[in-house]
């Protein structure tokens, strides 16, 4: 607002110092022709037209001469007059002093009009005639005309300012009205504690304020979905807390498990002290010791593929790496049906990735549908261009563990499988392929069940 009265109180500057300069040189140059018109008469012969004056060859110079004409003549060309005003229609010759013919002695090669001050008659423009002769008239009305102007332009640029800053104001106020309510919704978000816990939804920016045709609405949308993104940010820092503080009690009572067995066991040993009791606490003991190297084994496994530690970079060979974990499976699982499909040209397949870390991903599948699938259950394994799939017809997924499949410590209902587990084995089949830069999906109903890896980098040999 500010720099808007100030752009129309510089244009108004600028248009009255343009008007007033171009209204004086008009008038001036109005002047300057009623000067030379002057200076011809008062050089011609004649008897003199003033009124009320008698002819007389003393003024025969200054016949049709209006009031303030001034005429001075050097040497002996002549008297040296001023016309002055002596009451309404009436005029007088009076005799200029020598001190101004002096003074004006200096302008007798004034060729051209020219403005000078003289004392005691004010400001005159005069012009010579070369000769003898300087006639000059008086610039009063030109100043006043131009004071004239330059007063109203005053009045006018000021209530052009005044009304600029007044209707400036209620534009900008009734424009900028809408972006208050969006900083209203900013501070208001900024009110709420975000720091910890579960945070909700935020505050949004009203609909009508989001229109992106006006400034105040691009705004308004852009903090929408800033906001959208502050909370969905939240919302996820809030699920990797509970998961992290989930995933510690979970690896705790693992441990504890354990370490609870071998503590009893121990217990059970220096009690009895026989060598039969000794043999069973020391087999329990190494068990529980190799579950807990596992588990251990997992969780760090987990750690370095979270921290972004880059996996080996070879050339693995798909297709021999699956028929070597299904005839694994085989030995493992006799009671289940293990089947193989590879692509119809019996190319092999190869990829580029760690081929320990990808043997792991097979294998974990391969247990898993061993483990949730009854005995005579039959197990495919699918060779793609881009990775794999395992198919089961077991009796699927419950649905409630469909969406939580993949994260740690996620397991099923330990009635409905023969062996316990960790419950690590699919988080570490998704960490793993994701280090790939892999996919991994999991589609299940009763019947049918198949968990899909693809986009891992490959490269097809012939």
């Amino acid at each position: 607002m500010l720099t808007t009265v100030a752009l129309v109180a510089l244009a108004s500057v600028l248009v009255a110092a343009a008007t007033t300069f171009a209204m004086r040189d008009y008038l001036t140059d109005q002047l300057d022709s009623e000067l030379r018109e002057t200076l011809d008469r008062a050089t011609g012969p004649g008897p003199s037209e003033l009124p009320d004056q008698p002819p007389d060859e003393e003024f025969a110079g200054i016949r049709g001469q209006r009031v303030g004409t001034l005429t001075v003549n050097f040497g002996d060309c002549g008297p040296s007059t001023i016309i002055t005003a002596d009451g309404p229609g009436r005029a007088t010759v009076e005799e200029v002093p020598g001190v101004v013919v002096d003074e004006l002695g200096l302008r007798e090669s004034t060729d051209q009009p020219a403005t000078v001050a003289i004392e005691g008659y004010g400001r005159y423009r005069v012009l010579s005639d070369q000769d003898c002769t300087l006639v000059g008239l008086p610039t009063e009305n030109v100043d006043d005309a131009v004071m004239s102007l330059v007063r109203w332009e005053l009045v006018l640029g000021a209530l052009a300012v005044l009304l600029a800053g007044i209707a400036g104001s209620l534009v900008v106020r009734r424009q900028l009205r809408p972006l208050s309510d969006v900083a209203a919704t900013a501070h208001e978000v900024a009110e709420q504690p975000l720091d910890t816990g579960a945070v909700g939804a935020l505050a949004r920016v009203p609909d009508h304020l989001t229109d992106p045709d006006t400034e105040v609405g691009q705004v308004g949308q852009a903090l929408n979905t800033l906001l959208q993104h502050v909370e969905s940010s939240l919302d996820a820092r809030h699920r990797s807390e509970q998961q992290v503080r989930q995933f510690v009690a979970d690896a705790s009572h693992e441990l504890r498990t354990p370490l609870t067995t071998i503590v009893g066991y121990t217990e059970l040993a220096r009690r009895r002290g026989d060598v039969e009791a000794t043999e069973t606490a020391l087999a329990k003991v190494e068990e529980e010791a190799a579950r807990m190297t596992a588990l251990v084994e997992d969780l760090l496994l987990l750690a370095r593929l979270d921290s972004g530690r880059p996996l080996a970079q070879e050339a693995v060979d798909l297709t021999r790496l699956l028929l070597e974990a299904v005839e694994d499976a085989r030995v493992v699982a006799p009671d289940h049906r293990w089947r193989l499909e590879l692509p119809d040209d019996a190319v092999p397949v190869e990829v580029i990735g760690d081929g320990a870390r990808l043997h792991q991903v097979v294998t974990n599948l391969l247990t898993n549908a061993r483990k949730y699938t009854p005995p005579g259950s039959t197990v495919t394994v699918a060779v793609r261009d881009d990775g794999f799939e395992v198919r089961d017809d077991g009796p699927g997924f419950p649905p409630d563990l469909v969406p939580v499949a993949f994260e740690r410590f996620s397991r099923g209902d330990a009635s409905r499988h023969r062996e316990g587990g960790l419950g690590l084995g699919l988080a570490l089949v998704r960490a793993i392929v994701t280090a790939h830069g892999g996919t991994v999906s999991l589609a299940t109903e009763p019947g049918l069940t198949t968990v899909r890896v693809a986009d891992l980098p490959y490269e097809k040999t012939r």
